[in-house]
């Protein structure tokens, strides 16, 4: 690969498309984006408002709490501010100028609002449409499909303004071709790459992401797992790697009003395979150079490794990005190909059984996990140590694992995802 190369500029194409900021867990966010659209649309604030969303939707909204709604949680929620206050031209940050008064009408809307909820039935993992009424019987909807910020439908009073061919992909392909992603490229770009090509989105990374681990640490999110941690541990780089991350994620499920630069669709993701790789650079006195190199390999892996399994699943997420920051950490330290691959086949034999279910507090707890398993998975390799081809899921080869993970995340856990949404929606 050289600079020239279109895989290349592949490269930095997903970088562009997966390294973008939201505000709030992806989920509702995505909701409020989708019900601020078809607001947009009807021209006026409806009296009627009809939602219907994919299972993993419903799952990932229930139990998070949603920014500037006073701490409420779950689809209302995340449709009524977006319809109230947001601003569908901002994205996934579409609630990010919410005002006082916004909020007080939210409220409002709250109590009196007619509002429903309906599960979709078009197959798909990643399905939010959005229908709104005003008095004189207007109507307007809005669908997003495939990614989160990906609007594929909009109609007024039956006239259709916008239509996209959202597919059969039931594996939710965000719009960025991954399949050019290998391990082997990815260590190949991290080496070569025109870090004026790449400095701005991961400059936002760094600040973005930096600054809720900050204020998680101060602040009082959720069950507090970064905190835990560094008050019963050795203050050590590994323990404040683990700590930092969980500390993202717990102002993040439990409704803190930063932004983060999110990857493969999720805050948690974009959290888990950059703050740990930041806070061993900063151990390590490496320059800035070694650093945006190593988030390189971090977030790249933590796209390839997840694209296979698709943006939403039974199988969590934090897995795969905890790996990717391994596998970053292991760069910080003159790492390359071998022992990165090493590294994520290591970490994924670990830690691939824990599920995805929803959004909410305890995700910290699992990315605390993830990131664990990845710094072991490095150590184990410098040691002299790893699991083989035949170890359960393992296969022979770094990329066959990766498939065999992308198998298990996207086809295996079919079942599990649906017996977890029934669960979730019959137990308080």
């Amino acid at each position: 690969m050289d600079r020239q190369d279109a895989t290349y500029r592949q490269y930095i194409d997903i970088l562009k498309k997966e390294l973008i900021p939201a505000m709030g867990c992806t989920e509702p966010i995505a909701v409020a984006y989708c019900a601020a659209m078809a607001r947009s649309i009807l021209g006026k604030m409806p009296v009627k408002t009809v939602l219907t969303v994919s299972g993993n939707i419903i799952k990932n909204v229930k139990s998070v709490i949603v920014p500037h709604t006073g701490g409420a949680r779950g689809l209302k929620a995340a449709a009524g501010i977006g319809i109230v206050a947001g601003k569908e031209q901002l994205g996934l940050e579409v609630l990010s100028q919410v005002t006082p008064e916004q909020q007080q009408e939210f409220a409002q809307w709250m109590d009196s609002a007619d509002f429903s909820v309906e599960q979709a039935q078009d197959g798909k993992l990643l399905s939010i449409t959005v229908r709104v009424w005003d008095e004189d019987g207007h109507a307007a909807a809005a669908q997003i499909a495939d990614a989160h910020d990906r609007i594929v439908y909009l109609e007024k009073d039956g006239v259709i303004l916008k239509q996209e061919t959202a597919g059969q992909n039931t594996n939710c392909q965000q719009e960025t071709n991954s399949d050019c992603l290998t391990v082997e490229g990815i260590c190949e770009f991290a080496e070569i790459a025109d870090i004026e090509d790449v400095r701005e989105i991961l400059d936002r990374q760094i600040q973005y992401n930096t600054a809720i681990a900050d204020e998680g640490l101060k602040g009082d999110y959720g069950a507090n797992i970064g905190k835990v941690l560094l008050k019963n541990n050795e203050n050590n780089v590994k323990t404040r790697a683990k700590a930092r991350a969980a500390a993202g994620s717990d102002a993040r499920m439990n409704g803190c009003e930063l932004p983060v630069v999110i990857n493969s669709g999720s805050g948690n993701q974009g959290m888990t395979a950059s703050l740990p790789v930041i806070e061993y650079a900063a151990e390590l006195h490496a320059d800035q150079d070694t650093l945006y190199r190593a988030l390189l390999v971090s977030n790249l892996l933590a796209v390839h490794i997840k694209s296979g399994i698709g943006c939403l699943s039974a199988y969590c997420g934090a897995v795969s990005a905890g790996a990717s920051a391994g596998a970053g950490i292991a760069w910080l330290k003159g790492g390359r190909f071998t022992e990165i691959a090493h590294t994520i086949v290591n970490a994924l034999a670990i830690t691939s059984g824990i599920v995805c279910d929803g959004a909410k507090a305890s995700c910290a707890a699992k990315i605390a996990i993830a990131v664990d398993a990845g710094l072991m998975g490095h150590e184990m390799y410098q040691m002299g140590q790893q699991f083989y081809g035949g170890d359960g899921i393992i296969s022979r080869g770094v990329e066959n694992t990766i498939r065999n993970i992308g198998r298990l995340g996207h086809d295996g856990m079919r079942e599990t995802d649906q017996e977890i949404l029934n669960i979730m929606t019959c137990v308080d």
